[in-house]
């Protein structure tokens, strides 16, 4: 964050989709709800400055796009962290399971998430914005592979033909957190890696909710706390 300037406060915008938001299931009623310890919030206690989140639920990175477009001027921001790829990796699986014999597309195209990703960074970088990229946090194939197939033995039987094999979802996941990393490194940008922070655990597993993709309340500190990690290490100035 080489752009930035020494100052009392610093405007931090977040934008993203539902991990950033907070979103979390929950258990008991077998529904989503917003977390009030999300990463975010927990950011916005010692960060210097003010932490705005715009980031929604089911948020691909081309509507976030959109999106960040429309609140640059309003938020004036020194510095944007942007979380996407979760749901641009994904499918439409009712589809998948309908159609097992089809050709099935992501939410967003690979090369076309690595595309934006790169145009959001430049337009940012332009505007003398320091954007910083998180990794995505490791998903629980089984797990999700349930949530996915909603219980359904025929769901899960016609989900299973077309993957091949539950492992692929993760492998899925992977390459574009992987594109991620690649961009970070290509464009010198900065780029905090959360997805270690689950992976470094004995079981990370227990840092998602039951829907196996959503990170809980648990998670949700260990992603606070690697960025609290990186900006003490590197940019202590930006804490309280």
């Amino acid at each position: 964050m080489e752009m930035l300037n020494i100052k009392e406060n610093y405007n931090f915008l977040v934008c993203g989709d539902s991990i950033s938001k907070g979103v979390v299931l929950d258990k008991i009623r077998n529904k989503y709800v917003v977390l009030k310890d999300s990463y975010a919030n927990i950011l916005n206690g010692y960060l210097k400055g003010t932490v705005e989140n715009i980031s929604k639920f089911g948020s691909t990175i081309l509507r976030g796009k959109d999106r960040l477009k429309k609140e640059l001027n309003k938020a004036n921001p020194d510095i944007v962290l942007l979380e996407f790829g979760g749901n641009d990796c994904d499918f439409n699986w009712d589809e998948v399971a309908k159609n097992p014999y089809k050709d099935h597309l992501p939410n967003t195209d690979f090369n076309v998430f690595k595309e934006t990703l790169k145009e959001l960074i430049d337009s940012l970088k332009n505007a003398n914005i320091a954007p910083v990229l998180l990794t995505l946090p490791p998903l629980d194939a089984d797990k999700y592979f349930n949530w996915i197939s909603k219980g359904n033995k025929e769901s899960a039987k016609n989900i299973l033909t077309w993957l091949g094999s539950v492992t692929k979802i993760y492998w899925w996941q992977e390459r574009y957190n992987s594109a991620i990393l690649s961009i970070a490194s290509s464009t010198n940008t900065k780029i905090i890696d959360v997805r270690s922070a689950f992976l470094d655990r004995p079981d990370y597993r227990k840092l998602l909710c039951e829907d196996g993709i959503h990170p809980n309340e648990e998670g949700h500190k260990a992603i606070a706390d690697r960025i609290k990690d990186y900006v003490m290490t590197y940019y202590g100035f930006l804490l309280k």
